[in-house]
């Protein structure tokens, strides 16, 4: 998909994505138990309306890239509402000029189906990160399910074209060609969504 049109369709999808987590929800249960490991310099990539910033410190020092700016106008008004210190880049992540090595945390939640080089995406987390770093992922792609399986297919072309996310991604076979070294994962909804606590391999 042209990155234009996906900044379009994330545009128009800022104010639902601004709403307060329900915190008896799925979603947020799965972010508040990734999210606990975030510590120091976090750079967190297509942050979207800030909905990960209620599971910071106060007293971290944040990162915030989106190229959608009206995302960003979101996000910076829930920054302003959990007081945190962030810092915003309106850029495409695939494209995004940040210091290699900088960042003590590097964090994706919901994001590596949008982009159309995810490879390319993981293999930015681990310049970014320090040697000694974390990289935290929450993402969602293909089940092992195969009648699962069969419909996020058949879905996919639609929800792509409405949404900007591919529904059909097999996430974890594209983080363990990466140059991540996997730690801790733990799986979800018939092995469709992920939680993976991830460091950079040979670094």
């Amino acid at each position: 998909m042209e990155i234009n049109r996906q900044i379009q369709l994330f545009d128009k999808q800022a104010k639902r994505y601004a709403k307060p987590l329900n915190q008896n929800s799925f979603n947020y249960r799965l972010r508040k138990k990734l999210l606990q490991s975030a510590n120091g310099d976090i750079l967190e990539l297509s942050v979207g309306a800030g909905t990960n910033f209620q599971f910071y410190s106060k007293d971290a020092k944040i990162t915030a890239v989106d190229f959608s700016p009206i995302m960003i106008e979101r996000a910076r008004i829930r920054a302003a509402q959990e007081t945190l210190d962030v810092v915003f880049l309106k850029a495409n992540v695939e494209e995004a000029e940040l210091e290699d090595n900088r960042f003590d945390t590097v964090i994706s939640t919901l994001s590596l189906c949008s982009y159309p080089n995810p490879e390319k995406v993981l293999a930015r987390m681990v310049h970014w990160v320090k040697p000694d770093g974390q990289i935290l992922l929450m993402e969602h792609g293909l089940s092992t399910n195969p009648v699962f399986a069969w419909l996020q297919n058949k879905a996919n072309p639609f929800l792509l074209k409405r949404l900007g996310c591919h529904q059909n991604r097999d996430i974890l076979k594209l983080v363990g060609a990466s140059s991540l070294r996997i730690n801790k994962i733990e799986s979800f909804w018939l092995n469709s969504v992920h939680l993976i606590w991830a460091s950079p391999r040979n670094k």
